[in-house]
């Protein structure tokens, strides 16, 4: 029974992560705080499963022909630092602000794209000279240092980023953010936090499977329905969990 749990957990979050271009680990993390793991070992644990996200959306995405690998290589330099910096403090900070500030910055990305409704529908190219560049590295360092800190949801941040600041069509922003974030900004981060804290093996093979299976199914329905679909579930994800985890840290402060 906990495997089909686990893997079905999996499957449903990481589908509708690939489907809105991040946001696993809002749905992922606290069910396995739920299910009675302490806040690192359920940390290390699904940033480990979430690395197969990446790989199952990178399986599909790739077949579109999408990717501009300078741009790619781009993303990857400037947010990699800035997940190794996350990493070195998320394990000092109290659960209930980092959650706090997790739930008022998802829910805010997810206003601000509900209210620009042609926000991410048609892709435009924009601040690709040199002080655009500078400026959007540094806000990707920012939000790689967010992924590595503050743990889950930020993908979401890294859709929006790409969608508002360079232009990008929330169809092919969400495949950059599946790909590089999912892939080699979790995987990073899923390295530095195993040498910091346990992890719970046993689960991971459920947990891989169905991150891996859901992650390419997400991945097959962005790309087959387009921006629209993307952006109404983008916005979806993004309010929902941000309100629940404003919720959450507000309650653990009442009980505290």
């Amino acid at each position: 029974m906990d495997v089909v749990v686990l893997f079905f957990l999996a499957f449903v979050a990481n589908t509708l992560s690939a489907l809105a271009g991040g946001g696993a680990g809002l749905l992922q993390l606290p069910v396995l705080l739920m299910l009675g793991l302490p806040f690192p070992v359920a940390l290390a644990t699904h940033k480990i499963a979430s690395v197969a996200l990446g790989v199952g959306a990178t399986a599909r995405h790739l077949r579109s022909g999408r990717f501009n690998w300078r741009f790619a290589i781009f993303i990857l330099a400037c947010g990699l630092p800035g997940v190794l910096l996350g990493t070195q403090v998320i394990l000092s900070i109290p659960d209930q602000w980092a959650e706090l500030a997790l739930g008022l910055l998802t829910m805010g990305v997810g206003v601000y794209s509900w209210c620009r409704p042609a926000l991410g529908q048609v892709a435009e190219r924009r601040h690709r000279d040199a002080m655009g560049l500078l400026l959007g590295g540094l806000g990707l360092f920012l939000i790689g240092a967010l992924n590595g800190s503050l743990t889950s949801g930020t993908g979401l941040f890294v859709t929006l980023w790409l969608v508002r600041w360079f232009g990008l069509d929330y169809v092919r922003a969400v495949s950059y953010t599946l790909v590089l974030v999912g892939l080699f900004w979790n995987g990073l981060g899923a390295a530095m936090l195993s040498v910091q804290a346990p992890v719970q093996w046993a689960w991971l093979p459920p947990l891989l499977a169905g991150s891996l299976l859901g992650g390419y199914l997400g991945a097959h329905w962005a790309l087959l329905r387009g921006s629209g679909l993307v952006k109404r579930a983008f916005e979806a994800l993004t309010i929902v969990a941000g309100l629940k985890l404003i919720i959450d840290a507000c309650q653990q402060g009442w009980l505290a």
